[in-house]
């Protein structure tokens, strides 16, 4: 907890120099890996515990939504994004950790649900959570896309998954606060090509005037 040393004028030199050492390929990377799963009508799937669990469903919520202009809510032309976080439903969570055991609680989820094709963003700081770990196993062996962001030094789930976003910090705060700032560019990015899809990309402008 880099804060405990730390006043806050430090602790926000210290955060934005970690910002600004992020990989933006890796950003673009994960972007990509999303705009690629809409492009085929594949889903994407969440993962994560505690904060990364929060920021699991914080992505998938706007993902689904941010993703849109207020002209595409009930327009029936308009394809939407598949996106689901899968710490959001409680009783399957509750029910496969207390049969049988924690580690199962999104592997069984994505047995139900997942398809070759398919999308997993599975979000660890430490990169070790076994329940994240056994999900991307099982995805990799059937066909399933998958992303890892990490914290840390990346732990198994940096080598494990196909694709990868790591924020090279010890601070599990500090972690989980740089990939909610990478996940916001992801889901403008697919604001731009979902809800701006008819708008000329020259004339796309980032300014809060245009309203978007």
């Amino acid at each position: 907890m880099i804060g405990v040393k730390l006043n806050p004028a430090a602790f926000l030199q210290h955060v934005a120099d970690l910002t600004r050492k992020l990989d933006a390929a890796q950003v673009q990377a994960l972007g990509n890996a999303v705009a690629e799963c809409y492009s085929r009508d594949a889903t994407v799937f969440i993962i994560g515990n505690g904060g990364s669990g929060s920021n699991a469903s914080h992505l998938a919520e706007d993902l689904a939504k941010g993703s849109l202009r207020r002209a595409d809510f009930d327009d029936p032309t308009v394809r939407r994004l598949r996106v689901i976080s899968l710490t959001d439903c409680t009783p399957a969570i509750l029910a496969w950790g207390n049969d049988e055991g924690y580690d199962r609680i999104f592997l069984e989820q994505l047995k139900n649900l997942a398809r070759p094709g398919d999308l997993l963003i599975a979000i660890s700081g430490s990169g070790n959570s076994p329940n994240i770990l056994r999900a991307v196993e099982w995805s990799n062996s059937r066909g399933v896309k998958t992303f890892g962001i990490t914290g840390y030094d990346g732990g198994k789930l940096k080598g494990m998954a196909g694709g990868g976003l790591h924020v090279d910090s010890w601070d599990m705060g500090v972690v989980e606060s740089l990939h909610l700032i990478a996940f916001h560019w992801v889901v403008d990015d697919m604001h731009r090509r979902i809800g701006l899809r008819d708008v000329p990309q020259s004339e796309v402008v980032v300014d809060a005037r245009l309203g978007v």
